[in-house]
C-alpha cells in the first residue's frame, strides 16, 4: 500500500487526478454523443430520403469502425487539418491538437452512433395512441414534443443509453495512446516507473470497477425516477 500514498513517495494523488480526468472525459464525450445521437435519430426518422441515407451512413460507419482507429483518425487527421489551415497563413511547423478535445470528439461521435439507434428505437416504441390523444386534446406540435414525445422517448431509450454510458466510461482507456493522462495512462506510467505492472493494472481495474458500480447505482435511481407512475402488469 505504500505505493498508493499521497505525495512524492507514492502514486495515490496521481491516480486520483487521473481518475478525475477519466470522469471528465467520460461526461464530456457522453454529452457530445447525446447531441450526435439526437441528430442521427432525427435524420433517420424524418420523412426525407436523403436525410435517412445520411443518418444511415453515420450510424453504420461509426458503429463499424473500431474505436481505437477512430481515435487515431481524429488525432492525426485533426493535426493534419489544423496544419493545412495554418500553412495558408504561412506557418509550416507541426501542430498537435489537444488530446482532451480529440478524445471527447472521437469517443463522442462513436457513442452518438449507438445513441441514435437507442433514441430511434425509443421513439418508435411510443404507442401511436398517445400522440393521437395529444393532438385530439388540442396540443400543438411543440407542446406534444415536450410533454409526450420527448419524455416517452427517453424512458424507452434509457436502458440503452445507460448501457452506453458504461461502455463510454471504459472506452476512455483508448485515449492513453494520444498521451492524455487518464487512469489507464497513469497506471502505465506508474507501472513503468516502479516495475510493478500487475499491481498498478489491478489497482486501475478496481478503480474502473468502482466507477462502474457507482454508475450502476445512479442509473438504477434514474430508471426508478423515470418509471414513477408506470404500472407494470405481471403475467
Amino acid at each position: 500500500m505504500e505505493l498508493l500514498i499521497w505525495g512524492d513517495q507514492g502514486w495515490g494523488d496521481e491516480l486520483f487526478t487521473a481518475s478525475l480526468m477519466t470522469i471528465a472525459i467520460s461526461l464530456s464525450s457522453y454529452a457530445v454523443g447525446l447531441v450526435f445521437g439526437c441528430i442521427g435519430a432525427a435524420l433517420k426518422l424524418v420523412e426525407n430520403r436523403w436525410a435517412n441515407i445520411l443518418g444511415e451512413i453515420y450510424t453504420t460507419v461509426f458503429r463499424g469502425i473500431p474505436e481505437l482507429l477512430v481515435v487515431y483518425l481524429f488525432f492525426f487527421g485533426g493535426s493534419l487539418a489544423v496544419m493545412s489551415v495554418a500553412s495558408v497563413f504561412g506557418y509550416n511547423g507541426y501542430i498537435e491538437v489537444d488530446a482532451f478535445i480529440v478524445g471527447m470528439l472521437a469517443i463522442g461521435v462513436v457513442a452518438g452512433a449507438y445513441a441514435a439507434e437507442s433514441l430511434r428505437g425509443g421513439y418508435l416504441a411510443i404507442p401511436k395512441g398517445l400522440i393521437e390523444a395529444g393532438l385530439a386534446c388540442g396540443m400543438t406540435r411543440s407542446h406534444l414534443a415536450r410533454r409526450v414525445i420527448f419524455p416517452q422517448t427517453l424512458q424507452y431509450a434509457l436502458p440503452g443509453l445507460s448501457n452506453l454510458w458504461l461502455i463510454n466510461l471504459k472506452s476512455t482507456a483508448l485515449l492513453s495512446v494520444t498521451g492524455l493522462v487518464e487512469l489507464t495512462r497513469q497506471a502505465n506510467i506508474a507501472a513503468g516507473s516502479t516495475y510493478k505492472f500487475l499491481y498498478f493494472y489491478i489497482v486501475a481495474a478496481l478503480i474502473y470497477a468502482a466507477l462502474s458500480f457507482f454508475s450502476t447505482i445512479v442509473i438504477k435511481r434514474i430508471e426508478t425516477w423515470s418509471n414513477r407512475g408506470t404500472v407494470r402488469i405481471k403475467v
